[in-house]
């Protein structure tokens, strides 16, 4: 019997956010694209796959909006997949009105205290229920997703997963450090599209798709 072929899934960062433009504080949830973002949107849509056999989508908007251009081409509706929500790092309440530049020492001082435990307000996780969150991802999403599903979420929680998959830790302030080192030099561009191939079982390889990214890349 010939065995059927590997899996490829395609994980999706989103178009250029608010948020990722430097705007003024936003609930995690309900930050929307930009214009360019949604002009992104548009150049992926026939960079994906022209037949998925899913489409799952993080719950927050910026996600969604992303999704929005290649699900309606197809004429398909995402599903909704909250384990796939970005890290919600810091309670939007405790850095209320600030821009993008004046957020950046607050959240710069979260990363350099590298305390996996800490909650920077209610409407935050902790580093390691972020990670636990991709994890229970990945053990439970993952292995039944079928050939072909198209996954639109955020750079972060792609992070994380490549992180998990070269087999680091999460757990200590060390490994927080190393995480967030590793995130930051990953090449994520808003609109930033990777390929998720399955070795075996339960063994994955993970590429970028550089054609993909110089396209994004070139939108104005």
């Amino acid at each position: 019997m010939t065995p059927p072929p590997p899996r490829v899934l395609y994980f999706v960062r989103h178009g250029q956010s608010q948020a990722n433009a430097g705007a003024v504080t936003q609930a995690h949830a309900d930050i929307p694209l930009t214009e360019l973002g949604r002009r992104q949107a548009e150049a992926l849509a026939p960079l994906l796959p022209p037949d998925p056999a899913r489409v799952l989508c993080s719950p927050f908007l910026r996600a969604r909006q992303t999704a929005r251009p290649y699900c309606a081409k197809r004429e398909i509706s995402p599903g909704d997949c909250p384990l796939l929500r970005e890290f919600e790092t810091i309670d939007p309440d405790l850095i209320a009105g600030m821009t993008g530049e004046q957020r950046r020492p607050v959240v710069d001082a979260y990363w350099n205290e590298a305390d996996p435990c800490k909650r920077m307000g209610a409407q935050a996780e902790t580093f390691v229920e972020f990670s636990g969150r991709v994890q229970d991802f990945m053990e439970t999403e993952l292995p039944r997703l079928p050939n072909a599903t198209v996954l639109f979420g955020h750079g972060m929680w792609i992070g994380m997963m490549a992180w998990k998959l070269l087999g680091f830790g999460s757990t200590g302030s060390s490994e927080m450090r190393g995480f967030r080192r590793f995130q930051l030099g990953l090449p994520m561009p808003n609109g930033a599209l990777y390929e998720l191939r399955e070795l075996s079982p339960r063994q994955w390889g993970l590429r970028v798709d550089a054609r993909a990214m110089r396209i994004l890349l070139a939108v104005r």
